[in-house]
């Protein structure tokens, strides 16, 4: 093999080759099978109640999220750029999901899943998962706060056992102003199950932390509805029986008028799942000390999403919730996630029908749960103390996601958050008048036609303007001008072009302008612009440029 094929087979592996293949390579013992066994059985105990409940606030059946968690868990786990990711539904995706499928179907949902797979393929081919650490923290937490209490206002119905009279409104406003009319159908059974629930999970989670705490929650609800007879609704009699068996891989139906339906939901699945699976993965590796490839995270999330779609499921992402599990169950690679999947699935043959006996009201327990765990509280008001510009961007994100559209508080967050830090970095430069143009240190009266100033931050269009009207003023009267820019890090085009101006000016008046301590991208930019002899010399420090000038510019 060549230089040239082993550079790109190294720049292959570095970006894409799956972690399975790197655990192996390590060597894998059964030692390391027998953990990663435990942690995919935790896993896939905890998976089990959650992946059925996300499916039913998505507005699809509970199978769907079965069918979600052991194709794409599996796929996911095979594939990625993780040691430890865990894929399956996730609640970010549940507002999504439910407005895709109020819009265009069942049909329409595993089309858009299906689409999205190959948008996060052609994100991972383009390299673009790097780009995705660049979202701002306030978006992050105002978008997943959003969520949350969208979520959490999708389970009313379900916690109080209410009797809409009709299908439950999308849009937050009319879903609450009918969950106002309906409030004289409250059930007592429902919100006692749904309240004993909670407390049971959140009592097992502070006593037996390692105790499967959702799954015990549920299996108490269910046992306890169907000791006692109680009238609440259950996933057999919403849903009917869950099927046994995964079921035969079927393309979704892709005409023309179909495809345009789904290509924004697409688009969105697979923006949602790209920041979800990578801020998943930055969670693990910070957890183990590992470092996750996110261009091959986002090849193997997409082959999830189109391999879940196939087989019925909608959209895959990584769990951040369950990643955590895997890690502190002990697992050593992948195989857990593998093994987690295999798991549901022997569950799903096994125990199928006893799921038609979990009450409802006992998952959207569960599910207030997890919305107030995705709420990042103490974060959210973090963020309002720290600072205007930060408040500003997670309060507008959050509204944006709760009150308009999730993809749109996305996009307008991460605008505001561009916007916010735009100003930070034009503020923080600056330009100051140096030391030896007032105390040279030969005791001289320093020459002054000759003024020294230096730049300090980066020199873009935020600051070009502010510090461009700066030089302008104290250009007025020197013979010799010179500026220093060895703490600059970065120019851009709008900067040197204000140079460019600044050098015309003095060249007109018979000035001369010197420029030191530029780094090649600084002189580069600078060239670009037109800023060269005779408008302005380079030279590679102040002194050398204060010798030129008292050497009349020679």
């Amino acid at each position: 093999m060549d230089e040239a094929s082993r550079r790109k087979a190294a720049s292959f592996d570095e970006h894409y080759l799956p972690k399975l293949v790197t655990v192996l390579r390590e060597g894998y013992g059964p030692g390391a099978l027998k953990a990663d066994a435990l942690a995919g059985l935790t896993v896939a105990i905890v998976a089990l109640p959650l992946s059925m409940a996300i499916a039913i606030a998505s507005g699809v059946g509970p199978e769907r999220g079965l069918y979600t968690a052991i194709v794409g868990g599996f796929l996911v786990s095979l594939l990625g750029g993780s040691r430890f990711q865990i894929g399956g539904p996730a609640g970010a995706f549940i507002v999504l999901v439910a407005a895709c499928v109020a819009d265009i179907g069942l049909g329409g949902l595993l089309l858009a899943t299906f689409l999205s797979g190959f948008v996060l393929i052609a994100a991972g081919a383009l390299r673009l998962g790097s780009y995705i650490k660049f979202i701002p923290y306030p978006v992050t937490v105002g978008f997943t706060a959003g969520i949350a209490v969208i979520i959490f206002a999708s389970q009313i119905k379900d916690l109080l056992g209410l009797d809409l009279g009709g299908p439950e409104p999308g849009e937050i406003i009319h879903k609450l102003e009918a969950l106002w009319a309906a409030r004289g159908t409250v059930s007592v059974a429902a919100l006692g199950l749904a309240a004993g629930t909670i407390a049971l999970i959140e009592a097992v989670k502070r006593w037996r932390p390692r105790w499967p705490s959702l799954l015990i929650g549920i299996v108490a609800a269910s046992v306890l509805a169907a000791g006692l007879g109680l009238p609440v609704e259950t996933i057999g009699s919403r849903f009917g029986a869950l099927p046994r068996v995964l079921p035969v891989p079927e393309l979704p139906e892709m005409s023309g008028e179909a495809l345009r339906a789904a290509l924004p939901y697409a688009a969105s699945f697979a923006l949602l799942g790209a920041i979800e699976s990578l801020l998943s993965a930055v969670v693990a590796d910070g957890m183990s000390g590992r470092q996750h490839r996110s261009n091959g995270e986002l090849v193997a999330q997409g082959v999830a999403n189109i391999g879940s779609a196939l087989f019925g499921g909608f959209c895959v992402t990584g769990t951040i919730a369950r990643t955590a599990t895997n890690v502190r169950s002990g697992s050593r690679g992948p195989v857990s996630g593998m093994l987690h999947a295999l798991f549901l699935l022997a569950f799903m043959i096994v125990a199928a029908p006893l799921a038609a006996f979990i009450p409802l009201a006992a998952l959207a327990g569960l599910l207030a749960i997890v919305a107030w765990n995705m709420a990042e509280k103490e974060e959210f008001a973090g963020l309002i103390r720290a600072s205007r510009g930060d408040a500003a961007v997670v309060i507008v994100t959050f509204l944006l996601v709760v009150f308009r559209d999730l993809t749109e508080g996305i996009v307008v967050g991460f605008a505001l958050g561009g916007l916010v830090f735009i100003q930070r970095m034009s503020v923080a430069a600056r330009i100051e008048r140096h030391a030896p143009d007032a105390a040279p240190e030969d005791g001289e009266s320093h020459d002054p036609g000759v003024v020294v100033y230096r730049l300090h931050g980066a020199f873009f269009f935020g600051a070009a303007a502010t510090l461009g009207s700066v030089l302008d003023r104290i250009a007025a009267r020197p013979r010799a001008f010179v500026v220093d820019f060895t703490e600059v890090p970065f120019l851009d085009s709008s900067g040197a072009h204000s140079f460019e101006t600044l050098a015309h000016k003095l060249h007109r008046r018979g000035a001369v302008l010197y420029l030191t301590g530029t780094s090649s991208e600084v002189r580069r930019a600078l060239l670009a612009q037109g800023v060269r002899e005779p408008l302005a010399r380079y030279l590679p420090d102040i002194e050398a440029a204060l010798e030129a000038a008292r050497a009349g510019g020679a």
